[in-house]
């Protein structure tokens, strides 16, 4: 992990609407991401903020019958509110309509002026309204041409930025420098957008046309086009052209964190503006997937967004940052349903985390006079407690990882493989009976054991759930002086003698939505088939007891897993298609609530192969696969190691 700046940004939200959950998770990722780099102490610089110019705001402000600059002033508090209640802990919120920012978009657009940088020509041409940008007649005609609304021809004077000319050298750099652009395919798309003529940037708009915006220092009739204004947040923020011991110290930034939908604005766009600028480019922009609802995007005008304030006051601001974090792996769609954020509220914060805490607490209240206890010797000897700890330290591995790779879902489930590992651990030493002998050192060391690998679990879960994490320190007795990575490692933190409180119920559960996975499946699963003639004399069956000849009906081979979607109309259906040696099968899984399609990929896995091909929601399915369920959890049934596909599973 590399000890240099961590400088990151969200993209800056328009004002012409209030808040919805995608611009709640960009930005709570953003922080968690923050305070990951803090907690590796890491010097740290967040930035979020919002765009103020443009059409949408000016259409808005109409609309709403007030000027734009009020509209700015009434919506831009609806995002600081709600950054507050998200516990949010930007460095900086940046407002383009600030003085700080007016003045350094002017100060570039004067010296790229000066430099023909940018120049004054005739357009004539389609420019789509809803994108306030300008298209080719072949983007306008795929598009719908004069059918679509959002089109419209425009024929005018404007100013243009020489954005052709940096076109090889953009290939080039894209190229050279694979971090440039995450995930991998992100940057194959941009590449692929760049095989295309590159065209000059328009970066004015008349006033005749739109009056809200930075006016161009050149040229009083004009105005500055959004994005030209919008992406230099990303700088000025930072003190360029104003402070620069501020700039050197925080530039170039360390990752741009945006929605895949602005791609190609900050990918093609922004690098060629700062090369003409003359200003480093910024390690890495990262693209994230959508949050759908079921498999559709969500869209106001469906009426499917997702409200973040009314998901708060519901469940709560931790449980709903810890939702977004682990079931969105980067770079992927999710699809966010409220049955899906019950089931995993319930399984991994009411039913593991919140269960240990209260055992652990109520045990060393009940047995150890309410402190925590204090032990003889290294407890790290004993070999369950050595593997607990090692369970553990994976975690903390696992996020250090994670941070690094963006993959923090990936983290937060090897933190949460701690926990239940932490809750193996005391059922197999079962303290409530080692309560009961004269000799209290096992009880201790288990108490002890059980709450040291709680204190390390809160740090880990701090950046994602502060307000829960604090309260579990609290109960345990830590210093709540946020912690660091480097304390991590050390066994014997917590002191012998702290007292430890009552937390309460820590996650309260929450009543599933939906009892079970099955509501969407057929009445009746298929029946296995023989692939032999059942025996004459039926097999002697005992009570709860199956003959193994029945038994060696069922057909089971192992199967890669080749492609994966999700189903259409339904949240917790998925189509996965597998590889059995040399025969490939379609199945229809009811999983999609606990893996997404991606997840899936290149798993081995174990599946029914001789039941009677079935047809749920339209789609063939010719198999089942093997999963294990307990309470909210299901998890599929995997092969350890390397074995080829097709193999019978004994």
């Amino acid at each position: 992990m590399s000890t240099n700046p961590f400088y990151i940004t969200t993209p800056i939200y328009y004002v012409n609407d209030r808040p919805h959950i995608g611009h709640a998770y960009t930005t709570i990722l953003a922080d968690v991401l923050a305070r990951y780099h803090r907690l590796l102490d890491h010097p740290t610089y967040f930035l979020t903020g919002t765009d103020e110019h443009g059409q949408k705001v000016q259409q808005a402000a109409d609309k709403a019958g007030m000027t734009p600059q009020q509209q700015a002033d009434q919506t831009v508090v609806r995002f600081q509110e709600l950054w507050d209640k998200l516990d949010i802990t930007h460095d900086d919120f940046i407002r383009t309509t600030e003085t700080r920012h007016v003045k350094v978009v002017q100060d570039i657009l004067s010296d790229l002026y000066a430099r023909d940088e940018i120049y004054r020509a005739e357009y004539d041409g389609w420019y789509d309204v809803s994108s306030e940008t300008f298209v080719t007649e072949r983007e306008a005609e795929e598009a719908g041409g004069e059918s679509n609304p959002n089109l419209t021809r425009i024929k005018e004077a404007n100013y243009f930025f020489r954005m052709s000319r940096y076109q090889e050298w953009l290939i080039q750099y894209i190229e050279a420098n694979p971090s440039f652009i995450q995930p991998d395919f992100r940057r194959n798309e941009t590449l692929g957008f760049l095989r295309k003529p590159l065209m000059d940037l328009c970066i004015s708009r008349p006033k005749t046309r739109l009056s809200w915006g930075i006016e161009l220092p050149f040229d009083d009739q004009f105005v500055t086009y959004v994005w030209f204004d919008a992406l230099v947040n990303y700088i000025s923020a930072v003190g360029y052209l104003r402070d620069e011991a501020k700039f050197n110290q925080w530039w170039p930034a360390s990752i741009h964190l945006i929605g895949k939908d602005i791609l190609t604005t900050h990918t093609v766009y922004w690098p060629t503006m700062l090369k003409a600028m003359g200003v480093a480019q910024p390690q890495t922009v990262f693209a994230h997937g959508w949050w759908l609802s079921g498999a559709s995007k969500m869209s106001k005008s469906v009426g499917n967004v997702v409200n973040p304030m009314e998901m708060i006051d519901r469940y709560g601001v931790d449980a709903f940052r810890y939702f977004l974090i682990a079931e969105m792996t980067l770079g992927q769609d999710a699809s966010f349903s409220e049955e899906a954020f019950v089931r995993r509220f319930n399984a991994d914060l009411a039913n593991d985390l919140g269960n240990l805490l209260s055992r652990v607490a109520k045990m060393i209240r009940k047995n150890t006079d309410g402190v925590i206890p204090a032990v003889d010797g290294d407890p790290l000897t004993g070999e369950e407690e050595a593997s607990v700890w090692a369970s553990v330290q994976e975690a903390v591995q696992a996020i250090h990882q994670s941070v690094d790779t963006l993959r923090l879902d990936t983290g937060l489930a090897s933190v949460l493989a701690a926990v239940r590992a932490t809750n193996r651990y005391l059922e197999l030493k079962q303290p409530w009976t080692l309560a009961k002998q004269e000799d209290r050192a096992p009880l201790h060391t288990v108490l002890y054991t059980a709450a040291e690998a709680l204190r390390v679990i809160s740090a880990l879960l701090f950046p994602v759930m502060p307000e829960r994490m604090t309260a579990l320190r609290e109960a345990l007795g830590v210093d709540q002086v946020e912690p660091h990575m480097q304390r991590l490692a050390q066994f014997g933190v917590l002191q012998a003698g702290a007292p430890v409180a009552d937390p309460g119920v820590l996650f309260p559960r929450i009543k599933p939505l939906v009892s079970s996975i099955e509501q969407e499946l057929p009445m009746s699963e298929p029946t296995p088939q023989p692939s032999t003639p059942a025996p004459a004399v039926p097999p002697v069956v005992v009570p709860g007891v199956i003959d193994y000849e029945y038994f060696a009906q069922v057909q089971l081979r192992t199967a890669r897993v080749v492609a994966a979607e999700r189903i259409e109309g339904t949240n917790k259906l998925l189509k996965v298609d597998v590889r059995i040696g040399d025969e490939r099968r379609q199945l229809v899984a009811g999983i999609a609530l606990y893996y997404t399609p991606e997840e899936l990929l290149d798993k081995t896995v174990v599946v029914v192969t001789n039941l009677k091909p079935a047809t749920i929601r339209g789609i063939k399915s010719e198999g089942m696969l093997l999963a294990a369920s307990k309470g909210e959890s299901l998890r599929l049934i995997t092969v350890d190691g390397n074995l080829s596909t097709g193999a019978v599973v004994k």
